[in-house]
């Protein structure tokens, strides 16, 4: 199991990578959220650990961005322990949240409690999304309709995996781009626009009217199941 420890206190950090090592986690560790970010776009892991309050982006921030392209796993760390904190950390998508001073005994608990969690969801859901004639082997990145494999570009694969995955969620062209491109990028939105006009070309049966591929005028594009 591969864990993403991210805090700026590098004390903490070094602490907590010991002591889950010790349990046999391979262990990754950054100290502010705009590199949590990208480590977790760029990376697999099984799960994160996430500081409130840090440098560049917080963890929060960190968080809700984490979560437009990964449902992993996340715990949130901070000083502050009122409700309202933590009911903003679980809006932001935090699976779970622990207050500064813990003990490492129940943040160890916290972890192997979320994995189980998480490897149930895994085998429940399988590595098929389909709607209607249209399907996706997310393990092999292949698109299918009507039985018959579609070629995609790896750009094109991930807009639609993302879209099937999060049916009716409605994405902006910057959304789609922050998340698809990553951030540091500096294209025209149009490119999402071309991106969705060829997928469309790949997957509708009729482009010119979609099944599932569809735009939500002034807003931007959902996919409908």
């Amino acid at each position: 199991m591969k864990i993403l420890v991210v805090d700026d206190e590098k004390t903490l950090v070094k602490g907590i990578k010991f002591n889950l090592e010790n349990e046999g986690y391979h262990v990754e560790c950054a100290y502010d959220g705009a590199a949590a970010v990208e480590l977790a776009r760029n990376n697999k892991f099984d799960l994160l650990i996430l500081d409130v309050m840090m440098p560049e982006v917080d963890g929060l921030e960190a968080c809700m961005r984490i979560r437009e392209f990964s449902n992993v796993p996340i715990i949130m760390l901070t000083a502050k322990s009122e409700d309202a904190d933590k009911l903003i950390g679980f809006e932001c998508g935090a699976d779970d949240y622990l207050t500064k001073p813990f003990n490492i005994l129940e943040l160890k608990a916290r972890v192997r409690a979320l994995l189980r969690r998480a490897a149930g969801v895994q085998r429940s859901q399988g590595a098929i999304l389909t709607a209607g004639e249209l399907s996706l082997n997310t393990e092999e990145r292949v698109a299918i309709r009507d039985g018959e494999t579609v070629e995609l570009t790896a750009k094109e694969y991930d807009l639609i995996e993302l879209l099937m995955r999060n049916p009716r969620r409605v994405y902006s062209r910057e959304n789609l781009m922050n998340v698809v491109w990553g951030y540091s990028y500096a294209g025209d939105y149009r490119t999402v626009d071309v991106h969705i006009r060829r997928l469309r070309e790949k997957l509708e049966k009729n482009p010119a009217e979609p099944d599932h591929i569809m735009t939500k005028w002034g807003v931007g594009y959902y996919f409908k199941g």
